[in-house]
């Protein structure tokens, strides 16, 4: 029998280890093709800390309680049961097989059955989430739309063998008298019992059974594993160990060439053939490969998606795992020598695929009209909601995907396996712009107002000021009121919005006014502040966000600027987490921070309601309910939620309404991305979606913390109330408006 266990094993063995290894190999010479990108593996520490946040103690999959737990259980089933991996494989050629050591000990015993219990509930509750929660009942409504969900139950399927093959292997070797452990191995004694009815000889051929099954599904579940989705599970500590730091969120890299910030100086000295951005899947860096390969096509950064969401064609990771398709098609075209290249070029037999030379030929993202600066051909046709979107005719990807992007984090927040969606996005669009100048007609305009008035709505730099008329105070300006910033405590950089647009003007005003209630030194800039160049970068124009980038640290360092505040959510992230790029080192507060200090320190106090509304009937003030919406590029972006929500807890008679989807799962209001200067064609506009969510809590008034988030909301609620879903004395303000409110009235 022990002869029939090692001819039969060592057979699988070899077989397994050989189509894996061919696999993995073939694998490794892929992701490493990819573009160099330094620094990424280099930190011990931070190896040390995402091994023991993400992969042992599977922080972000936690975040998502019932599936997280299954995961984490499963994970760990798997990690303490490689021990009984290596008692069976010893077994093969030692029926008396026990680890050393550890071998007898009656707790490894109990351990490795309650983590193979655990794991056949933990799989049992994955089945019923895939039931629940199938694409083909729940249709875009799954976050498992568009996952391969057949190979899925395969490895739900396998991995349940697994746990039965050994067990049944474990029991027989109770009854045989060669199991190392007591009768602490709860489930083994268990299951031995039924079998201890059969003969000795019996139970001899029932454990060599189990044992090369068991042993035989482990061999087939690796060789499934490294050519499936589930390659995750070599992949994602290595993925997540690469991720960028704090996180793939806030500052946008910039353009790199052969691992080195592209230098705008020296651009008429880089090569023909240099990649402004990403235009072939060969472009991308070896982490945005690894990216790729990793996906997990567990959906959650899907269902948080507000594209998706609102019926775009973008989703998260049918984006990652239609450019892991075409990496794939194309990975023996990019590892073949270019002399076959050039022969498969001219249809001769080289042994590369005709699918590798077809997909070599397809372009990354495809032409929908975009070249000619114009929109879609047809913004509500087949793309909608439709996985051909991933497979567009002429291109891997189709325009209106990479288009459809708010930039809002959500993807990157939610992913378990730290893919960098948003980075892959923009590299996209940088080429799209740079090389191809294929992009919406509606940036037309938004770069030329940028390139002549350095701001999006191409208004006279003259009119920075007109906010600050009326004021009953002065307002400080640099170079004309005062030499330079040294004078006072706070340069206040008003932003394009807050200096042009009608409703944010109020907000401008507002923070001003509490500014110096409080007492606190600030100037401005006036004409010599430009639009910090959000929108320009995160659309691609990386060479316009430079300028512009450029030409504001050069005003800022010679006015002696160190600290900052801020009432734009974009300005604060450009500001504090994208300027150091360029030279330029600030202190940067956003409003809502600063203020809600000053309201701490008692230099602020609110005491009167924000609206000074009464119950005229009993004659008391009646509370007024509040709710508030988290800007992505201060929330997800940056981490700043607790702030606006103690600032608004502090004001008089406020009953604060959390909104279903808030924080860290908050709904973007849809103007990230430079989304806020395109029209919005395919689908529900996502404005109206979250301003629908922020009526139905029953609020009166909308707090925001960001003029995109302000014009958004309230051009939603115009809508609402139009159509009689909104009451009409529904406001969206400011949180600096609320706070003005009820301090001036005090």
């Amino acid at each position: 029998m022990q002869a029939v266990r090692i001819t039969i094993g060592m057979a699988m063995v070899l077989v397994a280890f050989a189509v894996a290894g061919r696999r993995v190999g073939w694998l490794v010479q892929l992701i490493r093709s990819g573009q160099p990108e330094p620094g990424r593996l280099e930190n011990l520490g931070k190896l040390i800390r995402t091994q023991t946040a993400e992969v042992v103690g599977q922080k972000k999959l936690l975040q998502w309680s019932v599936p997280g737990l299954a995961h984490a259980f499963t994970f760990w089933g798997f990690s303490v049961l490689f021990l009984c991996i290596i008692e069976a494989f010893g077994a093969i050629f030692d029926e008396d097989f026990a680890i050393p050591v550890i071998g007898h000990w009656a707790v490894v015993g109990f351990i490795e059955d309650f983590f193979t219990t655990a794991v056949l509930l933990a799989l049992i509750t994955f089945a019923i989430i895939r039931v629940v929660k199938a694409p083909d009942r729940l249709h875009r409504g799954s976050r498992f739309f568009g996952s391969h969900t057949g190979p899925a139950w395969v490895i739900l399927g396998m991995i349940s063998l697994v746990m039965i093959t050994q067990t049944l292997f474990r029991a027989a070797s109770v009854n045989t008298g060669v199991f190392p452990y007591n009768k602490a191995a709860f489930l083994s004694h268990l299951t031995a019992w039924p079998l201890d009815q059969l003969s000795e000889h019996t139970n001899e051929v029932l454990e060599t059974v189990f044992l090369l099954s068991n042993v035989g599904i482990i061999l087939g579940f690796l060789v499934l594993v490294v050519h499936s989705k589930h390659l995750h599970i070599g992949l994602a500590p290595i993925n997540v160990s690469a991720k960028r730091e704090p996180k793939a969120l806030g500052a946008l890299l910039p353009i790199q060439i052969k691992g080195e910030p592209l230098d705008f100086e020296k651009v008429d000295e880089l090569d023909e053939d240099a990649a402004l951005g990403v235009g072939k899947v060969e472009d991308f860096t070896w982490k945005g490969l690894l990216d790729f390969a990793t996906c997990t096509e567990c959906g959650r950064c899907q269902s948080q998606c507000p594209a998706w969401n609102t019926e775009k064609p973008l989703s998260p990771k049918l984006l990652i795992m239609g450019l892991r398709d075409h990496l794939f098609a194309k990975g023996p075209w990019l590892l073949a020598d270019e002399a076959l290249r050039e022969k498969a070029e001219k249809g001769e037999k080289t042994g590369i695929p005709a699918s590798a030379v077809a997909a070599a030929q397809t372009p990354l993202v495809g032409d929908t009209g975009y070249a000619s600066h114009g929109g879609p051909d047809d913004p509500h046709g087949d793309v909608l909601g439709s996985l051909a979107a991933y497979n567009a005719e002429g291109g891997a990807i189709d325009p209106d995907v990479l288009w459809s992007c708010v930039t809002c984090g959500a993807c990157v927040e939610q992913c378990p396996v730290d893919i960098e969606h948003v980075d892959h996005i923009v590299d996209m669009r940088r080429y799209q712009v740079l090389i191809e100048s294929a992009f919406p007609n509606e940036l037309n305009g938004l770069f030329k107002n940028l390139e002549k008035n350095s701001n999006p709505w191409g208004m006279s730099p003259r009119l920075r000021m007109d906010w600050a008329k009326d004021l009953p105070f002065e307002v400080k300006q640099v170079g004309t009121d005062i030499e330079d910033l040294s004078e006072v405590e706070y340069l206040f950089w008003v932003g394009c919005a807050g200096a042009y647009e009608d409703r944010q003007k109020k907000t401008t005003r507002a923070i001003a006014e509490l500014l110096n209630t409080a007492g606190v030194s600030f100037a401005v800039l006036g004409d010599g502040e430009a639009c910090t160049g959000d929108s320009a970068r995160r659309s691609g124009n990386e060479f316009l966000f430079q300028q512009l980038a450029m030409q504001n640290v050069e005003v800022l360092n010679e006015a002696g600027a160190k600290k900052i505040v801020v009432s734009c959510a974009h300005c604060f992230n450009t500001l504090s987490k994208e300027y150091p790029q360029v030279g330029g080192n600030y202190e940067v507060v956003h409003h809502t921070q600063l203020l809600n200090r000053l309201v701490r320190d008692k230099k602020l106090i609110p005491v009167a309601p924000v609206s000074g509304s009464a119950d005229s009937t009993a004659g008391k003030l009646t509370t007024e309910p509040v709710t508030y919406h988290d800007p992505c590029y201060i929330g997800r972006h940056n981490g700043i939620y607790e702030p606006p929500r103690e600032l608004i807890g502090a004001l008089p008679y406020v009953e604060f309404k959390e909104m279903p989807r808030n924080q860290s799962r908050s709904f973007c209001c849809g103007a990230g991305g430079a989304r806020m200067w395109m029209e919005e064609t395919i689908g529900k506009r996502i404005n109206n979606t979250r301003a629908q969510e922020a009526i139905d809590t029953g609020a009166d008034k909308i707090a925001v913390g960001c003029p995109f988030c302000n014009v958004m909301l309230s051009d939603g609620l115009t809508n609402s109330q139009s159509e009689g879903n909104a009451r009409q004395e529904v406001e969206v303000l400011d949180v600096a408006q609320l706070l003005l409110a009820a301090v001036k009235r005090g």
